[in-house]
């Protein structure tokens, strides 16, 4: 008889695509609308809730900082700043410059 024991896989469940797919709502906001939809901030809040682990967290920030520069025309202030207008509370700027490695244990706390 053959036992096999499976040990539980240290990998992100959540990928760039689940992220570019709760963010594409708060595109238009992003882009210089006057305030986030409740789409947008359903998505956000998906999201977050989502990313339950460190390793979560770490690839939701690299997403979200790759797509904060591919995506032209947004208004980075209005990224910072969009998880607080959702009642989200993030350790880190949604931007281009955010170095996601350097809150790697903040978010493993998280």
């Amino acid at each position: 008889m053959c036992i096999v024991v499976a040990a539980p896989l240290a990998e992100a469940a959540v990928t760039c695509g689940l992220v570019s797919s709760k963010v594409a709502p708060c595109i238009p906001y992003l882009k210089g609308g006057a305030a986030p939809t409740s789409g947008c901030c359903g998505g956000i809040k998906a999201l977050n809730a989502a990313a339950a682990t460190a390793a979560d967290k770490k690839v939701a920030c690299g997403c979200l900082k790759n797509a904060a520069a591919a995506i032209s025309g947004i208004d980075y202030s209005k990224a910072a700043g969009l998880p607080g207008k959702c009642g989200v509370s993030i350790p880190y700027a949604i931007s281009p410059s955010t170095n996601c490695n350097a809150y790697a244990s903040i978010l493993s706390l998280l």
